[in-house]
């Protein structure tokens, strides 16, 4: 669905400052909000409004994505970053579990509002109108 309010980004790199730095696997930002969160070479250095993190499947990829216990916690830090630069919502897709974690700022904090599975249908505050059966996404 297209709706002309925002724009996704597959794989972009968001910039917040020189220590905090992520690639997401997608973000949207509104139209609004995009017209200010570039700089002068076209880097995202500003939140969006949605992001989303699909966890990899392979012992590699969970390390990474903080699926399995490492001394830096990936999966938390990123959800630390986003939080703290203003990310109103935030999805992190579990392949293997065939879930979706739905994180929504409240209070000036990203908490953790809904687990959803493929039973279940996804919608989003920052997405009008957007809804899609969890399991079509897997």
């Amino acid at each position: 669905m297209q709706t002309g309010l925002g724009e996704a980004a597959i794989n972009p790199g968001l910039v917040f400052s020189e220590i905090d730095s992520v690639i997401p696997d997608v973000v949207w930002a509104s139209r609004d909000r995009l017209e200010t969160m570039l700089d002068e070479a076209g880097h995202l250095i500003a939140a969006p409004e949605l992001v989303v993190e699909i966890l990899s499947p392979g012992e590699k990829n969970e390390h990474r994505d903080g699926q399995r216990p490492v001394p830096w916690d990936h999966r938390q830090a990123k959800l630390k970053i986003y939080s703290t630069y203003g990310v109103m919502e935030y999805w992190i897709a579990d392949q293997q579990q065939r879930k979706v974690e739905v994180y929504r700022r409240e209070g000036g904090l990203l908490k953790l509002a809904l687990s959803l599975y493929a039973q279940d249908t996804l919608t989003s505050h920052v997405l009008p109108g957007f809804s899609v059966p969890v399991q079509h996404l897997f």
